[in-house]
This record gives structure tokens, C-alpha cells and sequence, in this order.
């Protein structure tokens, strides 16, 4: 019997929603339900000639890359002797199929209660009678949109499954899931809106099945479970989604991935990515390898960072502000860009949130300042990224090196409630640099310096990060001890913020 070893443990794959029923047939006659699903792109090679890049799938990669197996043999599922690394798909779809049940399709509580009974047969299949081994046993669920409110379900809703599967439960990563539902025209899908159990996705509903009120669909409620253990990954290209012949992209509209709204895709409190992909298909959030590097490093990775900029000044340029000064009505807003990318990375980013992918965050000046120029004590300071590093991956040095494309950028000013375009230059950025981090051990904590990529040579003279003297503050996100940093930030064009940088062991 092999040993179970943390982090290596089985992981149980939940697909999303099958809407027709040739897709619900599509998805019974395939053994994986489309964790085996690849792509293959072109990029830009070093010698600038464009050439294929092959993504092999999730599926593939968790076998070459960390020896994990599927459990099928000779045809059949195995429901005994599988081994930890392995990776299992709830098939809760079969029924659904007059093939393999009744043909009705499984309610959201039919299939969360229907993944606990898997879990504890997994448990026994993994661990036999050996207490050790049993005690040690945990999964990880991996689930693309639909899948994700079954994984919530198990874990929130007390009706549906017994505690002792729930426990067994360590992490949950969601892909591109409704987590606050789905939203067309800017209009919850209606409860009344039952063909093909499109209602899964109303608030109302959704409130029922994950047992939370109905304005608080994206919190995990009183289920216990830690939000730090439930990654998020955002999907934020609505153009390459093709269902529905582009009718579904356009009618969710922009700042989605073709289904869901960027602002519906996360739980409060869990760490989240944004990755360029749209909700499936070719150009999917799935089959990426932007999704795979962070599934890969949330599930056994051993750091998490979390950064959040707090602004602390904003100029405005010459000719408004002395509009402001004449006693004109002046507002603002800004626009504020994060990409992250790890060490040796070459074709991916673990998330990118940017004016060109529509994924921006936005400010207004008013959110963080009063009206004498004050920082608000209820400041927006926003929450730039959560990532997952793997200190195994190391390829220089001692230390985990990771890169942030900062970028803040003027959206626009309106005097006296007219859009200013006098002397207005277009994407005129307010700031922008490449902040090289190094990150080690040291001690029970952590050591963290820096190096704006875009004045110097990364490989050069580093600063020291100064520790945050409030270390435990919280910033936005739940995280397990945190050490917090503070890398100052300023231009010559007047802004001034604090980027916070939280770092703590993941495990």
C-alpha cells in the first residue's frame, strides 16, 4: 500500500454545467469530462520566429509532472487498491445519460450528496482498514464553473453530506465558477428560468442549496471551511467564448469570461488569479497553461503572497488642478494593472489584470480620498493578487523570485461634469515599473527584497522590504500568519502607495 503523503493527496476533478442534452451526452462518452481537453497555440520563440506552443492538458501534466495516475484499468473504474496520486472525476452526469440512469439530470444537491458518497469510498479504496493511513487521508476537488457550486454545496450545505466527508476535504480550486451567480443584460438568471436547470445560477436558489442569505451567495457561511483553501481562478476573455454562436458572450457582455462577470467569479475571503481565458472551449480557462501553473503551485506549492496598494497621494496634472483651484467641480478615476509572473516562467503568468484584457481595477479618487485630500479611513485599497510559489522550483540561487508589472493609469477626469480632453494624453500612466521580489525563509518568518526591474538589472544591488510593524493587519484576503512587507512606490508625476506584500507558508 502506498503512504500517503502530504501534498500529494487524490484529487476528485467536478466538471461544469451541461446545458442540452447532446451535451449531457457528450460528457457521459468521455472518460475525463474534459480535464483531458489540450490546446495548442503559437507564441513568439527568443529567436523571433512564432512557433507552436503545446499544452498538453491538466490531466497529462499532473501525470508527468508529479507521478499521479488515472483509476481506470482494462476499461473498468477501479473502486479498490487506488493509489493516493491519483486523480478521480466525479461522473455525476452518468444519470443524466439513458445510457448509464434514468436520463434526469442531477439537482446541485443530488450531486454534491452523490461527491461526498465518493470521497468516503475513496478514503476506503486509498486506505483499507490502516488506521494511520486513514487518519492521514485528505482530497482536493478541482472543479470548472458548475462543479465549483457542487464543491460549495458539499461543504456548506449540512443535508447534503456527512461532517466526516467534509473534513476530508483540504483544498477546493474553482475555475471560472458563478460563485455570486450568473448575470445576463446585468439581470440575475431568474428563478423561473428552469429549462435545463438554468436557475442553478439564481441568487435565490443559490441560497437554498449553499445555505447563506441571499445577498451573501459568495461566502462559505457557517461552514467552517477556511477561505484561504479555496483558490479562484477568473477567466477575463468574454471574446473567444463561442457558445451559443457568441450570443452568451454578448449578452453577459465585457469584464467576463463570455459567461461569468469577473465581479461573480470569487468567494470573499479566498485567494483568486486572473488569467486572460475565456470560460471554455479552444481559447478556455481550463485547458490553459496559465490555469494549470496555478492549480499546480495552489495544491503543492509551500508559499502564498497576497498584495494590496495602498495609495496614500494622487496628483492631478497642472492645467486640472488648477481648474480645481479656480473652484471648479473636479473628479477623477484611475485605473490600476498587476501582472505576476514567477521566476523561469516563459509562456505564462500566474495573473494579469489589465486595461487591455478589461480586467483593470478601477478607482475613483473620491473612493480613497475625502474632499481635503485626506486618506479615507474607509479607503478602497485594492487587492492586487493572491499567488501560490513552490520554493521546489527554485531555479537560481536560494531564493523564490517572482515578478509585478505595476502600472496605475489615469481613466479619465471630468470638470464640472464634463469629461476633460483638453491637453489629455491617452493612457497616460501615472506610474509604472516591474518590481522584482526575492523572497526566503529566515527564522519562524520571512526575508523579502526587491529591485524595480525597469532602473536596474534584476541580478544586481537589492533593497531590504521593510517589515510592516501591524505584521498580523489583514489585507483583504485570508491568510494563515502572515509576515507583511511594505515597498514604497512614487513617481515624479505625484503618486505616492505603499504596496503591501503578505507573505506566509502554504501547507
Amino acid at each position: 500500500m502506498d503512504r500517503i503523503q502530504r501534498p500529494f493527496f487524490p484529487i476528485i476533478y467536478v466538471r461544469g454545467y451541461a446545458m442540452t442534452r447532446a451535451e449531457i451526452v457528450e460528457t457521459t462518452s468521455t472518460p475525463f469530462m474534459g480535464l483531458e481537453a489540450g490546446s495548442t497555440k503559437i507564441r513568439q520563440a527568443q529567436d523571433g520566429s512564432v512557433v507552436k506552443f503545446v499544452f498538453e492538458s491538466p490531466l497529462v501534466r499532473l501525470m508527468k509532472d508529479y507521478g499521479y495516475r488515472d483509476v481506470y484499468d482494462g476499461g473498468a473504474e477501479l473502486r479498490s487498491g487506488i493509489a493516493p496520486r491519483s486523480i478521480v472525476i466525479h461522473r455525476y452526469y452518468d444519470v443524466a445519460d439513458h445510457a448509464f440512469g434514468d436520463g434526469k439530470a442531477p439537482s446541485i444537491t443530488e450531486a454534491a450528496a452523490s461527491l461526498g458518497r465518493r470521497i468516503l469510498e475513496l478514503r476506503d479504496s486509498v486506505c483499507g482498514n490502516n488506521a494511520n493511513q486513514r487518519r492521514d487521508f485528505r482530497v482536493y476537488l478541482v472543479a470548472h464553473s458548475m462543479g465549483g457550486l457542487i464543491c460549495r454545496c458539499l461543504l456548506q450545505n449540512p443535508e447534503v453530506a456527512s461532517a466526516e466527508a467534509r473534513t476530508l476535504v483540504d483544498k477546493v480550486f474553482t475555475y471560472a465558477t458563478p460563485h455570486n451567480g450568473i448575470d445576463v443584460a446585468g439581470i440575475n438568471v431568474p428563478d423561473l428560468l428552469s429549462i435545463n436547470d438554468m436557475n442553478n445560477f439564481n441568487r435565490g436558489n443559490m441560497a437554498r442549496y449553499l445555505k447563506v442569505p441571499r445577498d451573501k451567495v459568495n461566502t462559505l457561511g457557517d461552514s467552517g471551511f477556511p477561505p484561504e483553501r479555496m483558490f479562484c481562478l477568473v477567466g477575463t476573455n468574454s471574446r473567444d467564448y463561442a457558445v451559443a454562436r457568441g450570443l452568451s458572450s454578448f449578452a453577459v457582455g465585457a469584464l467576463s469570461d463570455g459567461l461569468v462577470r469577473i465581479a461573480n467569479a470569487w468567494v470573499e475571503g479566498a485567494p483568486r488569479a486572473f488569467v486572460n481565458r475565456s470560460h471554455s472551449g479552444y481559447f478556455g480557462i481550463v485547458n490553459s497553461e496559465e490555469g494549470y501553473q496555478n492549480l499546480s503551485r495552489f495544491l503543492f506549492g509551500d508559499i502564498c503572497a497576497t498584495a494590496q496598494l495602498d495609495i496614500t497621494a494622487l496628483a492631478l496634472p497642472p492645467e486640472v488642478e488648477a481648474a480645481r483651484r479656480r473652484g471648479r467641480q473636479v473628479r477623477s478615476s484611475y485605473y490600476i494593472e498587476a501582472t505576476v509572473a514567477p521566476r523561469g516562467a516563459y509562456t505564462y503568468q500566474l495573473t494579469a489584470r489589465t486595461q487591455a484584457n478589461e480586467s483593470a481595477v478601477r478607482r475613483e479618487y473620491g473612493d480613497i480620498f475625502d474632499a481635503d485630500g485626506n486618506v479615507r479611513r474607509d479607503a478602497r485599497a485594492p487587492v492586487l493578487f493572491s499567488v501560490f510559489l513552490d520554493s521546489r522550483r527554485i531555479t537560481a540561487g536560494s531564493e523564490v523570485a517572482f515578478s509585478i508589472e505595476l502600472a496605475v493609469c489615469n481613466a479619465g477626469y471630468e470638470v464640472d461634469g464634463a469629461l476633460f480632453l483638453k491637453n489629455h494624453i491617452p493612457g497616460e500612466y501615472l506610474f509604472r515599473n516591474t518590481l522584482v521580489l526575492f523572497a526566503r525563509p529566515d527564522g519562524d518568518g520571512w526575508r523579502l527584497r526587491y529591485v524595480w526591474g525597469d532602473d536596474q538589472w534584476a541580478g544586481g544591488p537589492k533593497t531590504q522590504a521593510e517589515l510592516d510593524s501591524a505584521s498580523d493587519r489583514a489585507i483583504g484576503i485570508s491568510q494563515q500568519s502572515p509576515r507583511v512587507f511594505t515597498v514604497p512606490v512614487s513617481s515624479t508625476k505625484g503618486f505616492a502607495a505603499e504596496l503591501k506584500i503578505a507573505l506566509s507558508d502554504w501547507q
